[in-house]
């Protein structure tokens, strides 16, 4: 063989390393999440939490995975079976492939290095909806379709402001390349001036996953938990899973997109991508704390009376600074 398909296998195999390791630690960590929310909402909410099983409660996901893993994987009758067991893989495979584009430090990432790494992530954020169109659509329930209706409604309108909210960073770093836009930012975060960019990702963001309070797909007290209702075991497991590796996905892509990523001073810049990436996480979890459940009306018309427009003005103003400087 020559010497450069030599090369191109070694590529070819670090890459497929460094995309094993990423997905097992995001997986992980995304199932610590659920027993560290439980945590800091008992905190938050002066009560104690989960603190039966081992110290602190700390074995508490251990106990809850093998209650999953022992429970009936059970598929009503009634059901299309095929989409039906597709859709939660269609649901965590999409989200962790969009983690092959988050770059963790200069040479940590899958393909960070990709031309197209924002379009990507908005094109997997694009095929996750079908995860709960299907989910919804095969289990032939009334209470799951409706919840599968409002969820793909409401994650196809938040997506519009989520893209228009990164075209202010595009501009400004005059690239989709995830490592480009890391770079532009060494001097200042893009924070500072995409401070309306920030916000409106953050509301996209905790809208796409279906969090507090955005979640009205899943609201216990109309459809009977949504769209996920006739899921038990391992299926629903990888909804569940799925909705903690959203949230770590999108504080990630905060952490990258308006915080710098890796740079930071002293501290080595993976340990900065990570405090910053649990920083947002942490936010995610105070947001359910903290805020009410709305009604489904009111959170359409607050994207399309509030976001839509904030974002066209924010991206407007931007082009306006982008090219007043390039003719500078």
């Amino acid at each position: 063989m020559e010497a450069s398909t030599y090369d191109m296998i070694i590529a070819i195999l670090l890459a497929s390393i460094k995309a094993i390791v990423i997905m097992l630690v995001v997986f992980v960590f995304a199932a610590l999440l659920s027993w560290i929310e439980r945590r800091l909402l008992g905190l938050w909410q002066d009560r104690y939490g989960p603190n039966r099983v081992g110290p602190f409660g700390c074995l508490q996901l251990a106990a809850d995975m093998i209650k999953m893993f022992f429970k009936e994987d059970w598929i009503p009758p009634f059901a299309d079976k095929l989409i039906f067991t597709i859709a939660p893989l269609i649901s965590i495979c999409t989200l962790l492939i969009a983690f092959s584009i988050v770059p963790i430090t200069p040479d940590w990432g899958v393909a960070s290095h990709t031309s197209i790494g924002l379009l990507f992530f908005l094109a997997m954020a694009g095929i996750a909806v079908y995860a709960v169109l299907f989910g919804g659509w095969s289990s032939n329930n009334k209470f799951a379709l409706l919840g599968a209706v409002r969820a793909s409604a409401q994650t196809v309108s938040y997506e519009v402001f989520l893209g228009l909210a990164l075209m202010g960073v595009v501009l400004q770093a005059g690239s989709f390349n995830m490592n480009d836009i890391v770079n532009a930012q060494r001097g200042l975060w893009f924070v500072v001036p995409q401070f309306f960019g920030f916000c409106l990702f953050c509301i996209a963001g905790v809208a796409v996953t279906h969090r507090f309070p955005f979640d009205q797909p899943e609201a216990e007290q109309d459809l009977a938990d949504g769209y996920h209702i006739e899921y038990s075991g391992l299926k629903w497991g990888m909804f569940f899973v799925g909705e903690y590796v959203g949230i770590v996905l999108i504080s990630s892509l905060i952490t990258v997109l308006f915080f710098g990523g890796w740079h930071g001073p002293v501290l080595p810049g993976i340990v900065w991508f990570v405090l910053k990436t649990l920083f947002f996480v942490m936010m995610f979890i105070l947001i359910r704390a903290a805020l009410p459940r709305p009604r489904y009306d009111q959170v359409m018309l607050f994207g399309w009376k509030f976001c839509l427009p904030l974002s066209l003005i924010n991206l407007l103003v931007t082009g306006f600074f982008v090219l007043l400087a390039q003719g500078a």
